[in-house]
């Protein structure tokens, strides 16, 4: 220290002052927090005298910039090292407010502690929060689900919960996600010992699903399922809300234990179900807009919020349909008659069919056991097929009904559909609504006239018509098959009938069986030779 310093020393503060200082010199060292003052600002650095023998100096970088430092301005720095190589003292603001932020949160907070901070800017992997010294706030703990949107918290004052404090490092790590938590559960049980059944609250749309929408009550959500939106069918709740949207629902139900609150819209309004039965009445009829199609029926809308059934055996009289839309499309008007009404379920049963006369009651005074009518093949299945007859009316020709003497597998090998035939009516049933048709009925039965022109023993040719794993069928007339079961053919061990045989080929075989009941006839090669 030079002379002239201590005699302003000696002259303004005393003589204790100057030994204050050199005491001062000798306990500064590095790790040491002291107070500042700029007394210069470069360029690149500024220039802090702090009473020591040498002034400290630090980057301009550690402000914002050089505008937001002042000659004059006071402020506490961290000792960094004694001197660099120009003789000066390495001090650093930044790391000086961090040291004094650090001893702030650690003598007041531990790991698992919330505490409050701004988020202050956007680093690799996540943002840094101003927490009394700046905390690290990782991206995937920003949100609850996912990632979420950093930019949407920027410049808030939030509440956060400390994970994890590295005193080695003097770091701390935060998350927005554990205090969010916190906050909803604290808000759930706030709203869990206030809500009542029946009260209506008012909310905010927060999301919104395929089967319904959750509402923001206030800091904790409740469940507006889709069906309890309203009266009318909606095929999405995006139809009639958004997320964002301020409404006002009714608490259907709560459950304590887990926390949940189902919600209600439509209940705010009367019930359409109210007194229903006496607008519906039994036996009236109706008008209404097809709006849903099912296998099994078609729902017809009424008026907002009250739908009826049509069940698919209730669509004709006459025709079998299979399906509703076959007949029926979406926004299709019909008129029905009421068959049912259940109130209490909001079930309404109708009838299309029931708007024309049956056609049934006098259907066995117009179609008599015995009569011969024309009619088109509507539909094959597996064991027979549907004949329309006039008036739209259904009979059905079983397949052991079609030939006296042919053997059918498949009713396509008989018949096509849109095919026009005569047929016999066998037997009617009003009430269950069918009719029994035969197509063999209509000739005599030849197998008495067959059992004559074949005796057992006689040799008849034919024309193989088809050849399985048990022998092959041969036609010996028109119509008549006979059966050679492999047994009868006579065949060495190693070959198969396809290398003898083919469909096509004629043979001429002897008769070894005829049987009247089950309507077969036997044939075998071997006995022919």
């Amino acid at each position: 220290m030079n002379e002239e310093k201590k005699e302003v020393l000696k002259t303004e503060e005393g003589f204790n002052l100057a030994e204050a200082y050199a005491k001062t010199f000798q306990r500064l060292s590095e790790g040491d927090v002291v107070k500042g003052k700029v007394i210069a600002v470069g360029k690149k650095d500024v220039y802090v005298d702090f009473g020591y023998k040498s002034e400290g100096i630090m980057p301009i970088s550690e402000f914002k910039g050089k505008e937001e430092v002042n000659v004059g301005d006071e402020f506490e720095v961290l000792v960094e090292s004694k001197e660099n190589e120009d003789g000066m003292i390495v001090v650093s603001k930044r790391k000086a407010e961090r040291m004094q932020g650090w001893n702030k949160i650690v003598n007041r907070y531990h790991e698992g502690d919330f505490v409050e901070g701004k988020v202050i800017r956007k680093v690799k992997g996540g943002l840094m929060v101003d927490v009394g010294m700046e905390a690290f706030l990782p991206a995937s703990l920003v949100a609850l689900k996912g990632f979420g949107n950093v930019n949407q918290i920027m410049g808030q004052t939030l509440k956060f919960k400390i994970v994890k404090m590295n005193k080695l490092r003097k770091n701390i790590v935060l998350s927005r996600k554990d205090a969010i938590i916190q906050d909803r559960d604290a808000a759930r049980k706030r709203l869990m010992g206030e809500v009542k059944v029946g009260e209506l609250r008012k909310g905010v749309v927060k999301n919104i699903t395929d089967f319904g929408a959750f509402v923001d009550l206030g800091g904790a959500d409740g469940l507006l399922h889709i069906t309890d939106m309203s009266w009318g069918r909606i095929s999405h709740p995006s139809e009639i809300l958004a997320i964002g949207d301020a409404i006002e629902v009714m608490v259907l139900n709560f459950d304590k234990d887990n926390m949940r609150v189902s919600l209600g819209l439509k209940q705010k309004t009367e019930s359409p179900w109210e007194g229903v039965e006496n607008k519906y009445s039994v036996g009236s009829k109706v008008k209404g807009k097809v709006v849903n199609i099912m296998p099994y029926g078609a729902f017809v809308e009424l008026e907002r919020g009250v739908e009826g059934l049509v069940h698919v055996s209730e669509l004709s009289w006459t025709t079998r349909i299979n399906n509703p839309a076959d007949v029926l499309g979406i926004g299709d008007v019909v008129e029905a008659m009421v068959l049912g009404v259940d109130a209490d379920n909001h079930k309404i049963s109708l009838g299309v069919k029931q708007i024309e006369p049956n056609p049934w009651l006098d259907i066995k005074e117009k179609f008599p056991a015995g009569t011969k009518v024309e009619g088109k093949v509507r539909n094959l299945t597996d064991y027979g097929a549907f004949i329309e007859m006039e008036g739209r009316i259904e009979g059905f020709v079983h397949i052991n009904d079609m030939s006296w003497t042919r053997k059918i597998n498949n009713p396509k090998e008989f018949l096509k559909k849109g095919q026009k035939v005569e047929v016999m009516v066998l037997t009617v049933d009003p009430d269950a609504q069918r009719i029994n048709l035969g197509i063999k009925q209509l000739i005599s039965d030849p197998w008495p006239e067959i059992m004559k022109r074949y005796n057992l023993g006689s040799t008849v040719e034919g024309v193989i018509t088809k050849i399985t794993s048990f022998g092959f069928f041969v036609e010996i007339e028109k119509d008549i098959e006979g059966l050679v079961h492999i047994s009868e053919l006579g065949l060495e061990p190693s070959k198969k009938i396809e290398d003898d045989f083919k469909v096509g080929d004629k043979v001429a075989s002897a008769v070894i069986k005829i049987d009247e009941t089950e309507r077969k006839i036997g044939l075998s090669l071997k006995k022919k030779e």
